[in-house]
């Protein structure tokens, strides 16, 4: 992305994205569709991991992003793929700014038992929320995409996934410049050392205040792609599997690399996939292996192996007055 700019590699992937995808059989467009969307709230994990954070509430704002994208396009009639992924991004967002300043001020399992908390609370609601279509959920119809409507059940797929592509190649382009930004090094000190980062001027508060809220937009807009894709939302959005998952991707992907997170968020699609096909009475055990192989023999996960030849700057070196 240095050598090329990050205009450049954006443009390449959407162009090996959405090629890829007229060619690809449709049960390999809608599977990597879903690996698109989770990977976007997988990022925005990544981003609070990269500031010693670990949430396990994440389908929380999963759940709010489709349910804010479902319910604009039942009471409001929305149709617009991109105004109903904006709006799902916002409404987690605020969502985000809302909680945030509760759980700033704590770290570790505390932090991880909150954000489970406040997810599972909002299962439970929506649950017995029967406007809302209570455990049921309710059925979205196939969206519009700008001024182009898919005849087909086949062209819709197509178009939802090129979609998809361009909403994955922005999020993974703005997330790695904030990575490599003083902003993102600064997460990256305050994980290792965060009296040493107070010293220096900074507020690691602040910091997790803004990945919280971050990856709260993330997850809001992951959760209205992934709507979309299935055409149906319940509470289970929020349901703490769907919150260990994102976690499992986070720790298969690590955090050094953008592209890791999406590329084991297809593998981890492929895995499921093939493993309840094939073992329909144990593929979660399929999957549980899957992973305790990686915690072994990639303990940093796979963007280890991704890991550039050129370390960003140490946050050591930064100006202090950059980082207050």
């Amino acid at each position: 992305m240095r050598r090329f700019g990050p205009l450049a590699v954006a443009l390449a992937s959407f162009a090996l994205i959405a090629a890829l995808g007229g060619t690809a059989p449709n049960w390999v467009v809608f599977l990597t569709t879903m690996a698109f969307a989770k990977g976007i709230v997988a990022l925005g994990l990544v981003l609070l991991m990269r500031g010693g954070l670990v949430s396990f509430g994440q389908g929380l704002f999963y759940c709010a992003g489709a349910y804010a994208a479902g319910l604009a396009m039942r009471w409001a009639d929305a149709s617009d793929a991109l105004l109903l992924v904006a709006l799902g991004g916002a409404v987690a967002l605020l969502l985000g700014l809302a909680i945030a300043p509760l759980l700033a001020g704590y770290r570790s399992i505390f932090f991880a038992t909150l954000t489970l908390a406040l997810s599972m609370i909002a299962y439970g609601i929506l649950n017995k929320t029967y406007s809302l279509g209570g455990s049921d959920g309710i059925n979205l119809r196939a969206p519009s995409f700008l001024f182009y409507r898919a005849a087909t059940p086949d062209a819709f797929g197509y178009a939802l996934f090129v979609f998809t592509g361009l909403v994955t190649v922005a999020a993974a382009v703005l997330c790695r410049l904030h990575f490599d930004s003083m902003r993102g090094l600064l997460s990256l000190a305050a994980r290792d050392n965060e009296i040493r980062v107070e010293y220096l001027g900074a507020s690691v508060r602040r910091v997790s205040l803004g990945n919280f809220v971050a990856a709260a937009g993330l997850g809001g807009m992951g959760g209205a792609l992934a709507a979309l894709a299935l055409g149906h939302i319940d509470p289970d959005f929020a349901f703490w599997t769907s919150s260990g998952e994102f976690v499992f991707l986070a720790i298969l992907a690590g955090h050094q690399s953008v592209v890791a997170v999406f590329l084991a968020s297809i593998l981890l699609e492929l895995v499921r996939s093939f493993s309840s096909q094939y073992f329909p009475n144990s593929w979660q055990m399929a999957l549980g292996i899957f992973l305790l192989l990686v915690i072994l023999f990639l303990p940093e996960g796979l963007g280890s192996l991704l890991r550039r030849r050129n370390p960003p700057p140490e946050a050591a070196s930064l100006p202090v007055e950059s980082l207050k």
